[in-house]
C-alpha cells in the first residue's frame, strides 16, 4: 500500500519534471526569435538529441541483462546490423534473442 507521504513525493517530483521538461522545451522559442542562419549551430542542435540519447542508454546496456557477457554479445550483433543498415526492429530484436541465447548456453 503506497502511503500518502509516498505519494505527495510522486506528484512533486512529477511537477518538477513536467516543469523542467517545458521550460527545456520552451526556453528555444523564446530565445531565438528569428531562423538560425549559422550552419554549426544548426549542426551542433541537430546532433545533440542523438548524442544525449547514445549518452543515456550505452552505460545501462551493458547492468541490464546482469552479466557482462551478454550485454557485450547482445550489444556487438546490435552494432554489427546497425552499421549494415537493418531497421531498428530488426536490430532490437536480434539483439535481445543473441542475449537469451547466449544466456541459455552459459
Amino acid at each position: 500500500m503506497i502511503c500518502a507521504i509516498d505519494m505527495t513525493r510522486a506528484l512533486v517530483g512529477l511537477f518538477i519534471m513536467f516543469f523542467f521538461t517545458y521550460l527545456l522545451r520552451m526556453f528555444p522559442l523564446v530565445l531565438f526569435k528569428k531562423k538560425i542562419q549559422s550552419t554549426f549551430v544548426n549542426s551542433f542542435l541537430y546532433y545533440v538529441p542523438y548524442a544525449v540519447i547514445a549518452s543515456l542508454t550505452f552505460p545501462e546496456i551493458f547492468t541490464s541483462t546482469g552479466s557482462l557477457d551478454t550485454a557485450i554479445c547482445g550489444t556487438a550483433v546490435a552494432m554489427l546490423l546497425a552499421f549494415f543498415k537493418r531497421s531498428l526492429v530488426i536490430v532490437a530484436l536480434a539483439a535481445i534473442v543473441t542475449v537469451y541465447l547466449v544466456q541459455f548456453i552459459l
